[in-house]
């Protein structure tokens, strides 16, 4: 069973009963505890132990790979396959591109996936009304790259399909702002519902909050171990 992702506290509230009662459908061998591990697992990447304040908070954001060409705006360099004026692009064959991962929100990254599926329809002439979801997982779409810009990892990309299937618009050019900022405000709240439930059936070790500290702890001791190393 593919877990729905929801974007706002009220609507995975209100379903949460609707879909415990399909898991058990599909997984008649099972217990809630399980449903709330898999949910657990579905929200955790979007959170984050905060040590200061002793609390799980929201970090909606994703690690990308960037590729870019230094100085291309200073000699001319285009990355269009056919430009307007009927020139062809410079080649970059022999240039040396640099790449760098950066740290982006999941509202940046979904109107990245956008842009290159609306791309996609355009250049191959698809009817105007093609859903947009059709090619949310699209591997030569979602991978592809003309020049510089971000570099999609496929596999890293399969983790983030729940939030893209729940976010990307069916049809249009743009993601919605006041949908993101709702799942944002919201994930502390989901997250603090799946640990209530867990913590009443005892499963206090797999709670969201148990997790991501003990995740966060294991870091820092890595990076001390790490460092000491180094000296």
């Amino acid at each position: 069973m593919e877990l729905p992702l929801y974007l706002s506290f009220n609507e995975f509230e209100n379903r949460y009963y609707d879909n415990l009662e399909k898991w058990f459908e599909e997984y008649r061998n099972t217990s809630e505890t399980d449903y709330l591990k898999a949910l657990g697992e579905m929200y955790s990447p979007y959170l984050y132990y905060n040590f200061a304040n002793d609390r799980v908070q929201a970090d909606a954001t994703i690690q990308i790979k960037e590729c870019s060409f230094p100085y291309h705006d200073k000699i001319g360099i285009s990355f269009c396959t056919n430009c307007e004026d009927g020139k062809t692009a410079k080649s970059t064959k022999n240039l040396h591109p640099i790449f760098e991962w950066k740290t982006i929100s999941m509202m940046e990254y979904a109107q990245h996936i956008l842009d290159k599926i609306n791309r996609h329809i355009q250049t191959n002439k698809a009817k105007a009304d093609q859903n947009i979801l059709n090619y949310i997982n699209d591997y030569h779409i979602i991978t592809s790259r003309d020049g510089a810009g971000y570099c999609v990892n496929y596999n890293q990309h399969q983790s983030v399909l729940p939030f893209l299937k729940a976010y990307l618009p069916v049809y249009g050019q743009t993601v919605d702002i006041s949908i993101y900022r709702d799942f944002i405000s919201s994930l502390v709240q989901i997250a603090e519902f799946i640990d209530k439930k867990l913590k009443e059936v005892y499963a206090f070790e797999n709670t969201i909050y148990t997790r991501l500290k003990s995740d966060a702890k294991f870091r820092v001791q890595t990076s001390h171990h790490f460092l000491t190393i180094c000296n």
